[in-house]
């Protein structure tokens, strides 16, 4: 089982006022009602008290992170074992909320307590949080892990005692990403904060003239996506992780590589390689990336393979773009760059956006058209249509890249609606295409795939992630919806190379209209494929009773039918596919039920038996694991905490908050009581939110008074004894 290291608990200590004859006794009530104020110490975390639900300030669990991770050729089954442990000398309930990738398929839990091992049940949701919610209030220790998004997940860990740790150990299957002769993994390590559109019912009539009465929140599930943020400049990073992967490509390997981390490489053989991170452990504020590359003249050739699961077929086909078959000529193109600069955006990600949007009007040709609109919480075109790119035009835009701003809220609907608005459905002989820079970091996804999958026409969406966490269910999602790709781009460093590569896509598409069949029965995903890029294969699931016969590839290459065949029997053997498939049916079946083309009733069915017959946790599912034996004592209050999270390297906290946020700490607005409805309106519609480490203010008001007036006596008194 991997080993989490936990940093011991430090002790951190107030300077005392001076020359204050009732400093000490101020110092020790503040000290017995609030606690000192959290702060970095060199090289540690600190001590963080947060207060959650009314009750008083109790001390963060700490928690560390390892991630084990085997990449066996097409798909990689990970091992996440999260270790909380208990500083303080109360029982005590954490909940956590962590990222998972966006095609994660999570199908086990066990929690871990001394030498008990407590393996988790898949259980309808609600059916999973009663029993948790029981064995909690029992005094039993138990888990619970829950999904909010595909990417975004809690653990809620109950009955921790005092200095203990427990383990929470979740494994998934996911497909390995490839690109060209490139193959990448990309671990998220750290849930950004997301910006929630307020609901209409708490705006103004005036400010929504386009939203009906009864409109529904656009974010019903905001209480559950948010949770307490680090200040970087006020708090060392927290949650610390380590990680290791076992990479078995099934070909020899040429480099392998990570962009984002520092690693160490060891090679066992010509096709294996096992990677660790070279520091031991990192902080969690930025996704990591793995890449790796074939030897040269080992590109695999192969792009079928099968898993044979309780007498059914499952296949995975890596369609390949021909290089043969490109067009003769590029069609010209019609392009809209759309740009976030909200305050998420801040610090190092709006200049990468910058950089990248400025790339993108570089590559740009004779007879192409183009415009730029940005986006905050208010929306700005730089022309009122499209226009040419000549010199004039081009110059134009570059300065009003150039001058844009990090700041305000992000309201994405707007902008994206007035991208896929096509104002000549009918012109043919140009490609109209979106290019969309964002990190994603919004809680209404639904919407946006909603208004992609309506709207979108002849246009392709493609989508940038922008910085060091973006969204990435957003991003791939919407892309997949837009018919386009997604690129992402953590660091400055990979502009140029990563823009390069997606317009040169962009420039290219080799073949459209693409569409599969199978000679046998099969359920396929995705129903409707992207068009093939330059480099950019696509992803075929299936499940079959046998896999027999052939997969025929039809699409158009220009203006010239294109056509293959594959023949099943030439699958090689893969591991995890059924799972990978059925997570893609369930998102398919999501995007239904947000689009229409499901009842939410039907989809509801659909995702739930998909769920339960494969084990993974969804929107309707859940894994809890419960031991048998309560082990709290029933006169022992249960202290109730969220665990607190580091902001995304390269952001900036006061863009986002505020200056003046007590701590360091900024919480969630969404995780006040019930019924408060100004815990419902964005930070950016209300400014900055008073945080849940906030003072008991009634006590310490009386204090103060009695305090003013035990000064106010000292005081005559020693009038008196001057006289």
């Amino acid at each position: 089982m991997p080993r989490c290291s936990l940093p011991a608990p430090r002790a951190i200590r107030e300077p005392l006022p001076r020359n204050l004859l009732i400093g000490p006794i101020v110092a020790a009530l503040l000290a017995f009602l609030g606690g000192p104020p959290a702060r970095a110490e060199e090289g540690g975390g600190g001590t963080l008290l947060l207060r959650h639900g009314g009750r008083e300030p109790v001390e963060a669990p700490r928690l560390a992170t390892d991630a084990a991770i085997l990449v066996s050729g097409p798909t990689a089954r990970a091992t996440i074992t999260q270790a909380f442990r208990n500083t303080t000398r109360e029982w005590v309930e954490g909940t956590y909320l962590f990222p998972l990738p966006e095609d994660a398929a999570v199908d086990a839990m066990r929690l871990v307590v001394g030498d008990r091992v407590i393996v988790a049940d898949i259980r309808e949701r609600q059916a999973a949080r009663r029993a948790y919610e029981a064995a909690r209030d029992e005094g039993k220790a138990a888990a619970l892990t829950e999904q909010q998004r595909p990417n975004l997940f809690t653990n809620a860990v109950a009955n921790i005692g005092p200095g203990e740790t427990v383990l929470v150990q979740i494994q998934y299957q996911q497909g390995v990403r490839r690109s060209g002769d490139t193959y990448s993994l990309r671990l998220p390590t750290v849930a950004a904060p997301r910006y929630n559109p307020a609901p209409p019912v708490l705006l103004p009539a005036a400010d929504r003239p386009d939203r009906p009465e009864g409109e529904p929140d656009p974010v019903p599930d905001r209480n559950a996506i948010a949770g307490p943020v680090l200040d970087p400049a006020r708090h060392a990073p927290v949650n610390p992780l380590t990680l290791s992967i076992d990479l078995k490509a099934g070909f020899p390997l040429g480099t392998v590589a990570s962009a984002t981390h520092a690693i160490t490489v060891e090679a066992p053989s010509a096709s294996e390689r096992r990677i660790a991170l070279r520091d031991g452990a990192a902080a969690a504020d930025r996704d990591f990336e793995l890449t790796w590359t074939p030897a040269p003249g080992a590109a695999p050739t192969a792009g079928l393979f099968r898993e044979r699961k309780a007498g059914t077929d499952f296949m995975l086909a890596v369609v390949t773009p021909p290089t043969a078959a490109l067009p003769a000529a590029p069609m010209p193109r019609d392009v809209i760059f759309v740009i976030d600069n909200s305050g998420s955006m801040g610090g190092t990600s709006i200049r990468q956006a910058k950089a990248s949007l400025l790339v993108g009007l570089d590559r740009l040709r004779p007879g192409d058209r183009f415009n730029v609109v940005r986006f905050d919480d208010t929306m700005e075109t730089v022309f009122s249509d499209l226009v040419a790119a000549d010199e004039d035009h081009l110059d134009r835009a570059k300065r009003f890249v150039a001058g844009l701003e990090a700041r305000g809220g992000t309201e994405m609907l707007a902008p994206l609606r007035a991208a896929l608005e096509d104002a000549h459905p009918e012109e043919t002989g140009r490609v109209r295409q979106v290019v969309f820079l964002t990190d994603g970091a919004i809680g209404d996804e639904a919407r946006i795939f909603k208004a992609i999958a309506e709207e979108r026409g002849r246009t392709r969406l493609f989508m940038v992630g922008i910085g060091s966490a973006p969204n990435g269910h957003l991003m791939r999602h919407a892309a997949e919806l837009g018919r386009g790709t997604f690129t992402q781009i953590s660091s400055v460093g990979e502009v140029a190379d990563r823009m390069r590569d997606l317009l040169v896509k962009l420039e290219s598409p080799v073949v459209t209209d693409l569409s599969a069949t199978f000679s046998e029965a099969a359920e396929v995903t995705p129903a409707q494929l992207p068009d093939l890029y330059r480099g950019e294969p696509v992803t075929i699931a299936a499940r079959m009773g046998q896999a027999k016969g052939t997969l025929t590839l039809t699409g158009r290459t220009g203006d010239t039918p294109w056509r293959t065949v594959l023949d099943l029997d030439r699958a090689g053997e893969g591991a995890g596919i059924g799972k990978v498939w059925a997570r893609a049916r369930i998102g398919e079946a999501e995007t239904a039920r947000i689009t229409g083309r499901m009842t939410p009733e039907a989809a509801d069915a659909a995702i739930l038996q998909l769920a339960l017959d494969h084990g993974l946790t969804t929107r309707l599912t859940s894994l809890v694991a419960v031991d048998a034996t309560p082990r709290r004592p029933g006169a022992a209050r249960l202290a109730r905490t969220d665990l607190p999270l580091n902001l995304p390297a390269g952001w900036d906290f006061e863009t986002l908050f505020g200056q003046d946020v007590p701590r360091g700490i900024a919480p969630s607005p969404q995780r006040r009581a019930e019924g408060d409805p100004a815990a419902l309106i964005p930070a950016a519609a209300r400014g900055i939110a008073l945080p849940q480490t906030a003072t008991d203010y009634e006590v310490r008001l009386i204090l103060g008074a009695v305090l003013l007036g035990l000064a106010l006596l000292l005081r005559l008194r020693g009038r008196r004894v001057m006289r």
